[in-house]
């Protein structure tokens, strides 16, 4: 594959015209839009609207004339139609962390028998973390913890276990996992499920409805593209809200917030999952971001994803230098996400030497170079560039310079 057969391609992608609607730096090639999402352009005209007249000339005032109070459900919405999910279960509000101890919550409520909460060893810390955190608030006889590693997952599945755990898409590797399957095997054992979408929601189609998904969690900031610190959003079957429970009942999450009664009183739809006062100005971002998502066609996301990632392993593998790179993602389309990460003992070292030449990517401990593939913007020459950037950063050990071995606190 050469560059000008790379070039034909990108001239008849069906997405090309979608990277006019980012704002990219010239020289950049951006392979880490799985941690942060480039900004859209709408998306610093929606923050100007909402500064300079929103907020500034009509005040107070906009929680109505602009439907501030709306934002959550409205954004909430949006996002339903990118996780294959009726609008009505699903809200934009907090963060995922704040999310998941919600749905967590929620779930364990639903299972008054049972204390067990399973996941995988290499599930994302902060999942992993949300558990710990409400085992050591409500005691380990309401909830405990159970790791297992992947191969001992459906063995683990019993009738002892309240809700399995899971990532769709594992942060490291990019492995994707069989939502429709792994949610019926842990239902079969009356088990809840929470999926965390933070690597797949914008990236890939899910079918959360078709799926019998019980609660699903994600953010904003990646796939979404809505900026820095975007609110996060959950899901809850619509079979469930009227008997579940989340503990953060704030005034936002009440059935009158403005009567400001004394006792709470809960509302009979996914409302009563928000907590505080929307972050207006990042959450009107995300809902502009979202726009950019109008008339995609996920299914054409996916199979570009997948074409983008083949074509960057193809021609890394071409190249008689990079052997030293080993792939740590599944070939198999059908069980990785949308990056492709790679081990190298220098890995750290060669992801900021690949910065420094303009190609973003990512690295995550301890050893493994991340390439998020996001189709919106990305082209297949992009690819091309890309790989023999980084085979001269190898050829001429660029990468063993000491300035590349300083860690810095995000990595």
């Amino acid at each position: 594959m050469n560059y000008q057969e790379l070039l034909q391609l990108d001239q008849q992608d069906p997405l090309h015209k979608l990277r006019e609607a980012f704002v990219l730096p010239d020289d950049t090639i951006y392979l880490d839009g799985n941690s942060l999402g480039p900004m859209p352009k709408v998306c610093a005209e929606r923050a100007q609207e909402v500064l300079h007249q929103q907020w500034s000339q009509d005040l107070i005032k906009s929680w109505n004339t602009h439907q501030w109070i709306e934002l959550p459900s409205k954004v909430g919405s949006k996002i339903a139609a990118l996780i294959g999910a009726a609008p009505e279960q699903v809200m934009c509000c907090d963060s995922t962390s704040i999310n998941l101890f919600k749905v967590l919550s929620s779930a364990l409520l639903l299972q008054p028998k049972r204390r067990i909460v399973l996941s995988l060893n290499g599930n994302f810390p902060t999942d992993l973390y949300m558990v710990q955190g409400l085992s050591s608030l409500i005691g380990e006889d309401r909830c405990e913890m159970q790791l297992v590693e992947e191969a001992e997952l459906e063995q683990a599945l019993t009738d002892q276990i309240a809700v399995l755990l899971l990532s769709h898409v594992d942060f490291r590797s990019g492995k994707l996992l069989d939502m429709a399957r792994m949610t019926k095997l842990a239902q079969q054992q009356g088990i809840l499920v929470i999926w965390d979408l933070a690597h797949s929601a914008g990236a890939l189609p899910v079918a959360l409805d078709d799926c019998q998904v019980d609660f699903a969690v994600g953010c904003g900031y990646k796939y979404l593209n809505g900026g820095p610190g975007a609110p996060a959003f959950l899901y809850v079957a619509k079979r469930h809200l009227s008997k579940v429970s989340q503990p953060l009942s704030g005034w936002m999450g009440h059935k009158a917030p403005f009567a400001f009664t004394i006792q709470y009183e809960k509302p009979a739809g996914i409302e009563h999952f928000l907590t505080g006062t929307p972050p207006v100005i990042s959450m009107s971002v995300l809902d502009a971001a979202l726009d950019v998502f109008a008339n995609v066609n996920m299914q054409t996301v996916r199979a570009k994803s997948l074409a983008l990632a083949n074509t960057f392993h193809q021609l890394l593998t071409s190249h008689a230098e990079l052997h030293e790179l080993t792939l740590l993602t599944p070939l198999t389309e059908a069980e990785r996400g949308s990056q492709l990460a790679y081990r190298h003992p220098q890995a750290y070292a060669l992801c900021q030497a690949l910065i420094k030449r303009g190609v973003i990517a990512d690295f995550r401990a301890p050893d493994i170079l991340r390439l998020g593939f996001t189709p919106l913007y990305l082209r297949y020459i992009d690819m091309w560039i890309a790989v023999e950037i980084l085979s001269d950063v190898v050829k001429t050990a660029e990468y063993l310079k000491a300035e590349y071995a300083v860690k810095q606190k995000v990595t």
